[in-house]
């Protein structure tokens, strides 16, 4: 793994100077654990706004639950999450998860977390369509386990400011917070809503680096591409 120096020291100043300029998220949107576990499978490769398009019409047709979701036809099911993009995909996806849950929890997200972190995960990324991205978004922001989710976001930032190259692995990038970091649900879940708002605001496909809160943030100059 390539990795200059970094220290936790870094890491904090980093999270205070986005703190400043953000504040309190309260990220991720959801009423319930179910929710948040739908919206992480429907966020893959398409804007949040898309997804609570979708979880809106899924509450207006009374079927966000367990049991009201598992009664739904693929077709039913897939028309209902069409604003959410990959329809037919997603609603695959989102049939594995219920079937695993019913399977291996009996249908209940509390008894599934209470299974250990590490081990929960490992089950999660069984099941065909969740990788680890969907997988921790669940463990943390649905479960308020202490794991901290990666993005592209992410990596593009880390990259940029010459911490991490971006082809490095998910697990490499990840490896790099839960090392220097405390492990704390509430504080990760803040961390990672910054990286997805400051990747949205500022470290786009063409960064707007001079107006970015973390612009100077390390003594190495900002690199401009991924």
């Amino acid at each position: 793994m390539h990795e200059m120096k970094t220290s936790r020291r870094e890491l904090m100043q980093l999270y205070r100077r986005l703190y400043r300029h953000y504040g309190d998220l309260q990220w991720w949107p959801g009423d319930s654990p179910l929710e948040i576990s739908v919206g992480a499978i429907l966020t893959q490769n398409t804007a949040w706004t898309n997804v609570e398009k979708a979880i809106q019409r899924l509450k207006e047709a009374r079927s966000l639950s367990v049991r009201a979701l598992s009664r739904l036809s693929h077709k039913k099911l897939a028309r209902l999450i069409q604003p959410a993009g990959y329809f037919n995909v997603k609603a695959r996806r989102l049939n594995n998860f219920l079937s695993f849950l019913q399977h291996r929890y009996g249908g209940s997200l509390r008894k599934m977390f209470k299974q250990d972190s590490l081990r929960l995960r490992e089950e999660l990324l069984s099941v065909n369509g969740i990788g680890p991205e969907t997988a921790d978004s669940i463990l943390l922001y649905a479960g308020e386990k202490p794991v901290f989710v990666i993005d592209a976001y992410t990596k593009r930032i880390f990259s940029r400011h010459g911490v991490m190259d971006y082809d490095e692995s998910y697990d490499d990038f990840q490896r790099l917070f839960m090392k220097h970091l405390p492990a704390d649900a509430p504080f990760y879940n803040q961390y990672h809503a910054m990286f997805v708002n400051v990747g949205k605001d500022f470290c786009r496909k063409r960064p707007l680096c001079a107006s970015c809160p973390l612009n100077g943030w390390r003594s190495v100059p900002p690199l401009q591409g991924d």
